[in-house]
């Protein structure tokens, strides 16, 4: 593209061939933001398809496809949607998002980990070297070309543009978008000055922006794109897009699975921060739907991570919720007086469900869902799952393939289906219906089916 700002026109209508057109325009494609446009639309009519395509000079875009919301309020019976991240290239082939193609859904929440900012040195199986399915462009990215250069090779994969085109998908982002288990200013490796780290933070937040399916107000503030938002689904749910990286404190212990210290317990610790912790809470004090979703990355549920009998001690994933007992046990206290609480996690490359407590109480489910190629094809149960199982009462399903989750919910019911690939390091994977997490409304509880 040459370096100058040009003109895009884009359509919407109401129909696939585009023979009514319900809304047009031109805006700029300004290389200052990779020449991306964020095009917001007035007008539309609600709960219903639509479709939209981009040109430029003589090229089109494919078409894309995309449902509005109901009206806020409005009586709805149903809602389907589907939930999905972690996408490693270099893992994996991406059949599962064919599959989610095709999928009759509402629109997908994407929890993050769109990119992997590494290229690994070897794949492994049965713990020797093996070719990589395929290999990331560039060693590690640091720069906004570089950035830009990694979010092009994902997306030339025809199965996520696939996916991308017929499902609206609701964006945010995990750590990988910039670095592993980064938070605030804190990279991951102790030796970087928060100062450098924040200059490598302002590259990436402005490559998700350019690449992500985001209203233009996301546009970044610098190193800090405010990608807390909620939306209602009429008056079936209520859902709330957390950001859980931007607004953290460091992890305690060091960060990494191992037992906890005293820095876990820290009253000041933050995990959502205060202003967006005060946010969640006016939300989820309305009280207008029936069910009430957090959409986040990282584990809620403080599990004993230990699956082997030499593990003496309690091990904590300190990168998650676990880490931080104040703003957790806060936040499970204000869910006592919320009805209907879903929670819907990413982050560790594994299917699970169970209970959030307050204590002993039972305040809500927690789905989390597994990635979409990262770690590999992966296999039903990982070696001494049945021992976390046993540790954790509150948990009642584990699984590690890859695949997406499906959300089908009703005014008396929430169902989670967990669909997993049997496969991701070839092409032709085959997808199945591994689980069901069923939770009836008014009680927060959980059956597998």
């Amino acid at each position: 593209m040459p370096m100058s700002a040009l003109p895009v026109t884009w359509e919407v209508a109401s129909d696939t061939g585009f023979r009514t057109i319900v809304g047009k325009g031109e805006t700029l494609a300004r290389p200052e933001l990779g020449h991306s446009v964020h095009v917001e639309v007035t007008g539309l009519q609600p709960d219903r398809p639509y479709w939209y395509r981009f040109s430029i000079g003589s090229d089109r875009s494919m078409r894309g496809q995309a449902r509005t919301l109901p009206a806020a309020g409005a009586p709805v019976s149903s809602l389907k949607f589907g939930v999905c991240g972690c996408q490693h290239y270099e893992a994996g082939f991406y059949d599962a998002y064919r599959y989610l193609a095709k999928e009759d859904l509402a629109f997908v929440f994407h929890y993050g980990d769109f990119i992997y900012e590494y290229q690994n040195d070897n794949a492994f199986k049965d713990n020797l070297p093996v070719p990589k399915v395929r290999q990331h462009r560039l060693r590690e990215v640091y720069s906004l070309d570089d950035y830009r250069a990694h979010y092009a090779q994902y997306l030339l994969d025809i199965d996520l543009q696939a996916a991308r085109s017929r499902h609206v998908f609701l964006s945010t982002f995990d750590d990988h978008e910039i670095i592993d288990n980064w938070v605030d200013d804190n990279s991951r490796n102790d030796d970087v000055p928060p100062a450098v780290f924040a200059m490598r933070r302002v590259a990436a937040m402005q490559a998700w922006y350019e690449y992500m399916p985001v209203r233009a107000a996301l546009i970044p503030d610098g190193k800090l794109v405010h990608a807390n938002r909620a939306l209602s689904f009429g008056n079936l749910a209520a859902i709330n897009l957390l950001d859980t990286r931007s607004f953290r404190s460091n992890q305690p212990c060091g960060d990494g699975f191992k037992p906890g210290c005293p820095a876990v317990a820290d009253p000041k610790a933050q995990v959502l921060g205060a202003a967006q912790e005060a946010w969640l809470d006016a939300n989820l004090g309305q009280k207008n739907a029936k069910w009430n979703v957090l959409a986040q990355q990282i584990m809620m549920m403080p599990l004993d991570r230990r699956r082997y009998d030499d593990e003496k001690e309690k091990t904590l994933n300190l990168d998650s919720w676990a880490g931080y007992d104040s703003p957790r046990n806060r936040l499970m206290k204000r869910l006592t007086k919320t009805p209907n609480v879903i929670v819907l996690t990413g982050d560790e490359h594994q299917n699970f469900a169970g209970l959030l407590l307050d204590g002993d109480k039972p305040v809500g489910v927690e789905c989390v869902l597994t990635s979409m190629s990262s770690g590999g094809d992966g296999s039903d149960l990982r070696a001494g799952s049945d021992k976390m199982l046993a540790e954790n009462p509150q948990l009642k399903f584990v699984n590690d393939q890859r695949g997406y989750g499906i959300c089908e919910v009703k005014p008396d019911a929430w169902q989670t289906h967990y669909m997993v690939i049997d496969k991701v390091s070839s092409p032709g994977g085959k997808m199945s219906r591994r689980a069901t997490a069923n939770v009836p409304a008014g009680s927060s509880t959980l059956t597998i089916s």
